[in-house]
């Protein structure tokens, strides 16, 4: 699990985390790489680091913190094109993780995501925070979940790649 604030499980626990939580709901073990406060541009900075450890499947979670620094939507995609691409160099199988734009009404982000799995042929996980986010007693704050949000979102990845855990153990 490759990312920010949100694969890391900032708001809960480690063990809380939806990385952990889809471990056991999968059997599958994931390594989490979530770092709070990253951007696209951060995890290019790293991604190396992770690609080296040859991971058969990376969970990609990034973009939040681009969002809220405005760094244009275009570099935000751009870095995670670049991002995917170095994963996909050492035959990792990528599934990219959807993150909302700023938008309160339209989420601005989700064509932009749905556009760049279809380019890079990768499996699309759509807005990590769909069914958690306006929900207070699934929310540490505004942005993260607490545990139970995480281990809703846990259940929803699960549930959604379940049609391909096969590949993934």
């Amino acid at each position: 699990a490759f990312g920010d604030s949100l694969p890391e499980g900032y708001g809960a626990a480690r063990e809380g985390s939806y990385p952990a939580v889809f471990s056991k709901l999968t059997g599958i073990a994931v390594r989490n790489l979530g770092i709070s406060g990253e951007t696209t541009q951060d995890g290019l900075g790293r991604v190396d680091d992770a690609a080296n450890l040859k991971p058969r499947v990376v969970l990609l979670c990034l973009g939040g913190n681009d969002t809220l620094r405005q760094i244009p939507r275009e570099t935000t995609f751009a870095n995670l094109e670049k991002l995917i691409d170095r994963f996909h160099r050492e035959g990792s199988f990528v599934v990219l993780i959807g993150v909302r734009s700023a938008s309160l009404l339209r989420d601005k982000n989700d064509e932009w995501f749905e556009k760049l799995a279809k380019r890079k042929q990768v499996l699309l996980l759509e807005d990590i925070l769909d069914g958690v986010i306006f929900n207070p007693g699934l929310m540490s704050d505004q942005l993260h979940p607490n545990a139970a949000g995480y281990a809703k979102i846990a259940q929803r990845f699960a549930d959604e790649l379940s049609p391909h855990l096969s590949r993934l153990r």
